[in-house]
């Protein structure tokens, strides 16, 4: 479903950003690409393609897995087929061609059935669950004791001081009433 979300939007992009309306389409491969008038006034140059030709496919039976895309190009037109094995047991295959003048323009189709998905089975015993592993350290040993003192018990110099006041006299007398 999203692959045709990605290719429909594709060519939309091509359509709209295509070529201008006043630009002239060269006929025959013996032309270069004309240069595009971008919304911003600069323009493009689009370089000559080179040519090539790759391939690739993955097959995996025991995963379920089965891809792969073929492509080639001559310098200026890219042809290709991409195909994706789907989880409902169908195969989307994807046939496009692209070039400076068309744009991304693919084809996509289907074959097989649709069915419904169920996921492949563990095989195996099931796994153990694990707690935290216990610590494989040993209490660290005091390198060293406690300090012994430095200091001895003071002695006492002085003894208790006695009082250096006298009892205070009275300097007025009482009150007359």
């Amino acid at each position: 479903m999203y692959a045709k979300v990605i290719i429909a939007s594709w060519c939309l992009v091509a359509l709209v950003n295509g070529r201008p309306d006043d630009s002239p389409v060269p006929e025959g491969y013996g032309y270069d690409a004309p240069e595009h008038q971008l919304s911003y006034g600069h323009q493009e140059k689009h370089e000559k393609g080179m040519p090539f030709d790759f391939e690739y496919a993955v097959k995996d039976d025991y995963k379920g897995l089965d891809f792969g895309h073929d492509s080639n190009s001559d310098g200026k037109v890219v042809t290709g087929k991409y195909y994706v094995l789907l989880p409902d047991g169908r195969t989307q295959i994807v046939t496009y061609t692209a070039d400076h003048y068309n744009g991304y323009q693919a084809e996509v189709t289907y074959e097989g059935e649709a069915k419904p998905y169920h996921p492949a089975p563990s095989y195996g015993a099931p796994k153990p669950t694990y707690g935290a592993p216990a610590p494989t350290y040993e209490e660290p040993a005091p390198v060293y004791g406690a300090p012994a003192p430095t200091y001895e018990e003071p002695t006492p110099v002085y003894g208790t001081p006695a009082p250096t006041y006298e009892e205070p006299k009275a300097l007025y007398g009482a009150p007359d009433h």
